[in-house]
């Protein structure tokens, strides 16, 4: 059990005050987008003195060993405080077959490490658990093809759309979404000026009330970042969903989404693989996106925690490579902390804890987070803390 100290990702989007605000640190003016707790190799966490992929390297045996069976010798999650001030780019994530192809591809065609056009960064797959500390905007999924059709004509541009959106009504299925989706992604000369137009009849209807006004202001809010972006257009497909502090949503390989803004705890497979489809001047696959995405529509789930002891609440998801836990400490809520058999992460987002084992104190305060090793297995909080807890998915 010993404290850990994450590291800081300062990409343009993030913003500038909640993860200091956290971490009770100063801002510096510049984007505080991510805080990486955790054992990837490109931003590792730092414990006693060393970072902590080299920790598992050299005793492994403190991951636990149903971990190790599953997924060998490696931390097999990574968890994040993410605070986006506007929106990422559009993304998936590769399943566990995908990303090991698609890795060894790119390696076999001598692509370097950190390549512009290269898609696999590592062979791991990608399922993210999204955590609302604040109210947080994300688009998840795809929205019936229908119901958006109908939102475009609600705009009043359904008729100048029709070479692009046709296919949602005119079409079903999986194959609809696809079209218009890889469609949007090639619009040149006079069709890329279509954002521009729909961006202005947005601005007719941004305070309409109901889903057609949500969906002007989504265009406006997107608008301000990437200015006539026919990216726009291919975030319009997709379900907007607003998580209330202590709301999740899950989100599995193959699954498009964009974090529009907010802050949360974003716990996944210890992967760092995006294949983009938008809104991004980086590389876009469109072979690979099409291999990857899933074109299904649906709404997305809304998770909320479920009770499983005094001060300790589960969010379910189907992923074996992380199980996720939050837990409110008190004078009266002494049982031990969940995910004992595996490697654990515990971050401190309210409040002070004290961690104990046996005769060992660990003192947290607000920002700060610990490492308990598999052998860890007596872990008590006390304090007046609200914390979230990652573990294995296997143990």
């Amino acid at each position: 059990m010993q404290l850990l100290h994450g590291t800081v990702q300062h990409y343009a989007w993030g913003t500038t005050d909640a993860i200091p605000e956290l971490m009770g640190v100063p801002g510096d003016g510049r984007p505080f987008a991510e805080y990486w707790l955790g054992a990837h190799p490109l931003s590792p966490s730092e414990l006693g003195g060393e970072t902590l992929d080299a920790v598992v390297r050299e005793h492994p045996e403190i991951i636990g060993e149903p971990s190790r069976k599953a997924f060998g010798d490696q931390l097999p999650y990574l968890m994040k405080v993410l605070s986006a001030r506007h929106a990422l780019s559009l993304q998936a994530h590769p399943s566990r077959d995908q990303a090991e192809e698609g890795y060894a591809r790119e390696n076999a065609a001598g692509l370097a490490p950190d390549a512009p056009e290269r898609t696999y960064r590592d062979d791991w797959p990608k399922p993210e658990l999204l955590i609302a500390l604040d109210e947080f905007h994300t688009l998840s999924g795809f929205r019936d093809p229908r119901r958006t059709a109908a939102l475009f004509g609600g705009l009043g541009v359904a008729d100048a759309l029709v070479s692009v959106i046709g296919p949602l009504t005119e079409r079903k299925g999986p194959a609809a979404l696809a079209e218009v989706f890889l469609d949007v992604l090639s619009l040149d000369g006079e069709r890329a000026r279509l954002s521009e137009q729909v961006c202005a009849a947005a601005m007719r209807h941004k305070d309409a009330p109901g889903e057609l006004g949500e969906f002007a202001r989504t265009v406006l809010e997107l608008d301000e970042v990437f200015t006539a972006d026919p990216g726009i257009l291919a975030a319009l497909l997709m379900n907007r969903v607003v998580l209330q502090p202590g709301e999740a949503v899950f989100v599995p390989a193959g699954q498009m989404h964009a974090h529009l803004r907010g802050t949360g705890i974003e716990v996944m497979a210890n992967s760092d693989n995006v294949i983009r489809g938008g809104l991004t001047s980086k590389h876009v696959d469109v072979g690979e996106l099409v291999r990857v995405v899933d074109f299904s529509s649906g709404e997305p789930e809304i998770l909320r925690p479920e009770p499983v002891g005094a001060g300790v609440d589960h969010y379910a998801t189907p992923c074996p490579e992380f199980d996720v836990w939050r837990v409110r400490a008190g004078a009266d809520l002494p049982g031990d902390l969940p995910g004992t058999g595996s490697a654990r992460i515990l971050l401190v987002v309210q409040g002070r804890a004290e961690l104990t084992l046996g005769e060992q104190r660990l003192t947290l305060t607000k920002g700060e987070s610990a490492f308990l090793s598999a052998a860890d297995d007596r872990v008590t909080m006390l304090g007046d803390a609200t914390a979230f807890v990652a573990a294995s998915g296997v143990r």
